[in-house]
């Protein structure tokens, strides 16, 4: 094996998913068949001293955690299977998303080593994990982490959209919590402004209109940033607020010259984007 990141020489472990009367006892008996043991941390809440489902199991030698890595990931203890990953020091690596894959639509009967086997053909994976219930049952979503983002691509590139048992699975680059909530923010920005209209366009025309006339019109309702006259002619004003002032008090008004009443409304991009 050629592991490719950032590791501890010791060779640390992050052991995620664990029972919460799983304790160091247990976890020495299993990992001390792969090496010999250096220490292993049981993380605890600070209040009630429960365990909170993950510990470190670091051994003296590296190679004897790639062994306990590549032979008891996924292995279940107290009912639950545990899952195995490098201890990454950095936490800006943990946290940037790099190489990570969110996948939806998962058979339920996918669980987090057969997702692990399916997808390790593309590149070496750092973490790997099916999302479950309370009764250890799938929810039908999960991660995959590649040690490398074109890994992740390639993953995504084959198997989106592929049946994945009975099936069709969907991938995605994974986002956190705060880029899908800045994300959602955008997308509501962008909804508002689409109601905000500053285009008008102006039908039933005489022949004598022309853009200077047509700018002195709409010229108490603000400013007017362009005036073109076509087969149907428009204004743009400034303001979201002046344009459909100027929409309900200009629609239907007769015009001097030329024959005909206005109609004013936005433009049919802009109606479009109201519905």
């Amino acid at each position: 094996m050629n592991p490719r990141g950032t590791r501890n020489p010791r060779g640390s472990l992050y052991v995620g998913d664990l029972h919460q009367d799983t304790n160091k006892d247990i976890l020495y008996q299993k990992f001390s068949t792969a090496g010999a043991l250096h220490s292993i941390k049981v993380c605890r809440d600070k209040a009630t001293h429960r365990s909170l489902g993950y510990d470190y199991v670091n051994f003296h030698r590296q190679a004897d955690a790639e062994r306990a890595l590549e032979t008891l990931n996924f292995e279940v203890v107290k009912g639950k299977p545990m899952r195995i990953m490098w201890y990454q020091q950095d936490p800006t690596m943990r946290r940037s998303g790099v190489g990570n894959i969110y996948l939806n639509n998962l058979d339920k009967s996918i669980c987090s080593k057969a997702l692990h086997d399916t997808f390790s053909i593309f590149g070496d994976i750092s973490s790997c994990k099916v999302v479950c219930d309370e009764n250890g049952l799938s929810k039908g979503y999960g991660f995959v982490h590649f040690t490398i983002q074109e890994a992740a691509d390639g993953a995504i590139e084959k198997l989106n959209g592929m049946m994945l048992n009975e099936r069709k699975a969907f991938l995605r680059p994974f986002k956190s919590h705060e880029e899908r909530e800045a994300e959602k923010e955008r997308e509501a920005e962008l909804r508002a402004r689409a109601k905000e209209f500053t285009y008008l366009l102006i039908k039933n025309f005489g022949k004598d209109i022309n853009e200077e006339k047509l700018s002195e019109m709409f010229r108490n309702y603000g400013e007017t940033q362009s005036v073109r006259v076509v087969t149907d002619d428009s204004v743009c004003v400034e303001r979201h607020e002046d344009a459909q002032r100027a929409g309900e008090e200009m629609n239907g008004k007769e015009f001097k010259t030329g024959g005909g009443s206005m109609w004013a409304a936005p433009r049919r991009k802009e109606r479009a984007r109201l519905c």
